[in-house]
């Protein structure tokens, strides 16, 4: 640690400043901890921004997947000095990145197994601490259409109305679709009763409106569950 860490940023040398060396040298040059002392502004309680965004950083492992979980009350709760104005700071920076990996590229990704189907809908719903559940819409070639959230629930589940799911699917002219839910918490990939319920009348009511389900994915943080891959679809 530098010895002028705990002076307050302006009465820093301006090389070390990390707004300085943002404008001079771009984003790229600054580590992780001075993003974060830009982004808090202020120390607390005669600790620096930057000493406050280390030890943020260093209670998450330094992994912004495990900080995008914590929300404003937690960290308020956790970190005496951190209001909301601070709190609300880190959520909403975690969030804009979080939106930017779901920006769609130039050309729609096309699914060809379980395995595109996760990576695809793993940065929308892997972080999540409460269950949703999203439809995927494809075309004939299987080129992602689009995606929507269809419900959103608490920490044990989620109820899908399949009449909805299907509107939004028709909407988008899709094909073919496939269907995801979390498991928050790193629960269990193996599909519950319900699961097992949704992904039928989901499967026959696609049958019904020639638009055929190809996949049923459980997310996890870091593994999945495929239907398909498991041969359990419309069973």
């Amino acid at each position: 640690m530098k010895g002028d860490d705990r002076l307050p940023m302006r009465s820093w040398a301006e090389d070390e400043q990390p707004r300085e060396r943002l404008q001079q040298q771009g984003a790229a040059a600054l580590s992780l901890s001075e993003l974060f002392a830009i982004l808090l502004r202020s120390g607390v309680g005669g600790e620096s921004a930057l000493e406050l965004s280390r030890r943020i950083l260093s209670d998450c492992h330094n992994d912004l997947n495990e900080l995008a979980r914590k929300g404003v009350r937690e960290l308020m709760n956790k970190y005496k000095g951190v209001g909301l104005a601070k709190a609300a700071a880190i959520v909403a920076a975690m969030e804009i990145g979080r939106r930017r990996k779901l920006e769609a590229p130039a050309v729609c990704p096309k699914v060809t197994c379980s395995q595109d189907a996760y990576e695809y809908i793993k940065p929308f719903i892997s972080d999540l601490d409460h269950e949703e559940f999203w439809v995927i819409c494809l075309a004939t070639s299987n080129r992602i259409k689009g995606c929507e959230c269809v419900s959103s629930g608490g920490m044990d589940g989620t109820m899908v109305d399949v009449r909805v799911l299907f509107h939004l699917a028709l909407n988008m002219k899709a094909a073919n679709i496939i269907v995801a839910h979390n498991h928050p918490g790193g629960g269990k990939m193996q599909p519950s009763h319900q699961d097992d319920r949704v992904t039928t009348k989901i499967f026959e009511a696609g049958k019904m409106l020639d638009i055929r389900l190809l996949d049923h994915i459980i997310v996890g943080q870091d593994q999945y569950y495929s239907f398909a891959d498991e041969g359990r679809l419309g069973t």
